[in-house]
């Protein structure tokens, strides 16, 4: 409870500071042209953060705002060396990161999901199981064709995989996957290509891709169909928060920048990218 009255008093402590530096930044007390941010780690976070840095840059001509992938666990490691001033994670810090400070920027969740023309639409928790271990090969025996099931999984150090692992009880060396992708967008492009594929990936991901007609269809988890809005009423329970961390208190600009990230003023980019926005404040 203490430490949690503590982080409370740092953040609101930060978001004071955040307001006033805002002000400064406004006043064109920045040096333009010596500041720039490293921001690395999730994939599901980094297209959403590379939008954000676009519009704080152009409000603060001469940041320079580098946003660079590699998994959430990257991000972990290069704050805490100091490799990066901002690590992205698309997931909440463990136990054994409460070094770390998070700023949580928006909700997501993740989502099975299967060809567009893959007549299976739902699938419950025992059967998703049984598929990513092997127990079940055939979509046949899930209520599809009589087709051979390829499942694809995620690769180490990303938080999805863990996420998912940790939401089906399931331990990686459990798993029998035919392919092994890394970010989002590999994942979708792998299921797209393959009509009898089965994987997993960020909701908000996936839903920006079927509104720009990529065959892809999400999956319901248990009769709860994988959306957007049920991330946002609570209802689909695998979700996950989108978080912004540090290793120590954030140099000026990293902290105006998490505020920037944390404000109503990039609600229509989260809104764009399927993300549900968070009223951080």
């Amino acid at each position: 409870m203490l430490k949690t009255i503590d982080h409370t008093l740092v953040n609101l402590i930060l978001f004071s500071a955040g307001i006033i530096g805002l002000v400064l930044l406004s006043a064109g007390t920045l040096n333009a042209g010596s500041q720039r941010l490293i921001l690395t780690g999730s994939s599901t976070v980094a297209p959403l953060i590379s939008e954000i840095a676009r519009r704080f840059e152009s409000q603060f001509p001469g940041v320079r705002i580098d946003v660079q992938t590699g998994g959430s666990s990257r991000g972990i490691n290069d704050v805490r060396k100091g490799i990066a001033d901002i690590g992205m994670v698309s997931r909440a810090l463990k136990p054994d990161e409460d070094d770390l400070r998070a700023f949580t920027i928006a909700l997501d969740g993740i989502s099975l999901i299967v060809h567009a023309s893959n007549p299976v639409a739902s699938l419950s928790t025992l059967q998703i199981a049984a598929i990513f271990t092997g127990n079940i090969t055939r979509w046949s025996d899930v209520g599809g064709t009589d087709a051979r099931i390829t499942v694809v999984n995620k690769a180490e150090g990303r938080s999805t995989l863990e996420l998912f692992l940790n939401y089906f009880q399931l331990k990686n060396s459990m798993v029998k996957p035919h392919i092994i992708i890394g970010d989002n967008a590999q994942g979708i492009k792998t299921v797209t290509g393959n009509r009898n594929a089965i994987g997993y990936v960020s909701i908000g991901a996936a839903e920006y891709e079927v509104r720009r007609g990529v065959p892809v269809r999400l999956l319901a988890l248990d009769g709860v169909d994988a959306s957007v809005a049920n991330v946002h009423n609570g209802v689909f329970p695998l979700s996950r928060p989108l978080n912004l961390v540090t290793a120590t208190t954030p140099s000026n600009l990293a902290q105006q920048f998490i505020m920037f990230a944390q404000s109503s003023q990039v609600h229509d980019l989260i809104k764009a990218q399927y993300f549900v926005p968070v009223d951080a404040h």
